[in-house]
C-alpha cells in the first residue's frame, strides 16, 4: 500500500504525515509513506486544498487533518 501525503510542508501537512504513519503502524499495514510536496504533482491528483491523503494514487482525504479515529476508519475500510 502506498500512502501519499500531499502538501507543501505546512504544520498541518506534517501532522497528517505523522498521524498517517502512526495509524498505519497500529493497523500493522504493509505500507510505504511518500510526502508529495511539489505543487504540480499535488494538482495532478486534482487536489486544490492541502493537506490531502492519497492511498494507492486515490485521494481519500482533502483539505483537513482528520481525527486519528477517522483516519484509522478510512484506512481500515480501504484495506478491507
Amino acid at each position: 500500500m502506498k500512502i501519499q501525503v500531499l502538501g507543501t510542508g505546512c504544520p498541518k501537512c506534517k501532522k497528517l504525515a505523522d498521524m498517517a504513519e502512526k495509524v498505519a503502524r497500529e493497523l500493522n499495514l504493509d505500507y510505504e509513506l511518500e510526502k508529495v510536496t511539489e505543487i504540480n504533482k499535488i494538482l495532478s491528483f486534482g487536489v486544490m486544498i492541502t493537506p490531502a491523503l492519497a492511498v494507492d494514487g486515490k485521494v481519500v482525504i482533502a483539505g483537513k487533518v482528520p481525527s486519528e479515529e477517522a483516519l484509522k476508519e478510512t484506512l481500515k475500510n480501504i484495506c478491507g
